[in-house]
């Protein structure tokens, strides 16, 4: 485990305050924090859940955000918190049973997958809206929905980067057409998975709580401040930096575990 100093700290808390920023302007932040503590030291499935507890504070903002999008958002939708708390425990236990050496072969290929969901994010999102502008309304059973929204939660509670986009997905498919309470309600239920899943992984004693608190502070602050902040530099130009992080940080994860 990396020794309690400064230089870490001072690390981690950069990288929670970059990615509370990114979050709270597109997006993706996981794709700074978790290979930055990898980096500083910890091992894979530490740093996975040391991110996932660490950045859960700034995600309430991001919700916050969107409540009066998600106050008149229809009823039914609640029924997928359901598989969004089973799934977020389900993946922090598959996370627990993981092997630290098997994580890490699949990290690479993670954060790969979650780099290019994030790179189409977008053009997702304006073919949904196109379709539902033009008429399009394509029905699906709740169930349906349910069964996806539990993958979703699994993937979620075992890595987590990447699953907006996914919910945004099934969301317009089920009729939404409104983005920001698609975005409303993508935050909510990814604050059930990474909530449920933050409870296990603290309870299982899997996170370094150093980090955790500085980050915290950080997620917080940038979260915060991340709307002045695309304001000035723009929400397009963060994206393609994030983009270009993940496929770097995904080359340098096949680099190490090679």
């Amino acid at each position: 485990m990396p020794g309690f100093h400064l230089t870490h700290l001072l690390a981690a808390g950069s990288a929670a305050l970059i990615a509370g920023v990114v979050n709270a302007v597109a997006g993706g932040g996981t794709l700074i924090t978790f290979p930055v503590l990898i980096f500083l030291g910890l091992n894979s499935v530490t740093a996975n859940a040391t991110s996932t507890v660490a950045m859960w504070p700034g995600s309430l903002g991001s919700m916050w955000g969107y409540r009066r999008e998600l106050s008149v958002a229809e009823r039914r939708l609640l029924w997928l918190t359901v598989p969004s708390v089973a799934g977020g425990i389900g993946g922090a236990l598959l996370l627990r049973s993981t092997p630290p050496t098997v994580f890490d072969r699949l990290v690479p290929f993670l954060i790969l997958f979650a780099t290019v969901l994030f790179m189409f994010q977008e053009r997702v999102q304006r073919r949904l809206h196109s379709t539902h502008a033009a008429g399009g309304h394509v029905h699906r059973w709740l169930a349906g929905a349910m069964l996806f929204q539990l993958a979703v939660a699994l993937y979620g509670g075992y890595f987590g980067a990447g699953i907006g986009i996914l919910m945004l997905a099934a969301l317009g498919v089920l009729g939404l057409t409104d983005i920001h309470q698609m975005n409303g309600m993508k935050n909510f239920l990814a604050l059930c998975i990474n909530g449920v899943a933050a409870l296990y992984f603290v309870k299982a004693r899997m996170v370094y709580w150093p980090d955790v608190l500085v980050m915290a502070t950080g997620a917080v602050a940038g979260g915060y401040g991340g709307a002045g902040i695309a304001r000035r530099i723009g929400r397009e130009r963060v994206r393609r930096l994030i983009v270009w992080v993940g496929f770097l940080m995904a080359a340098a994860m096949f680099f190490k575990y090679a």
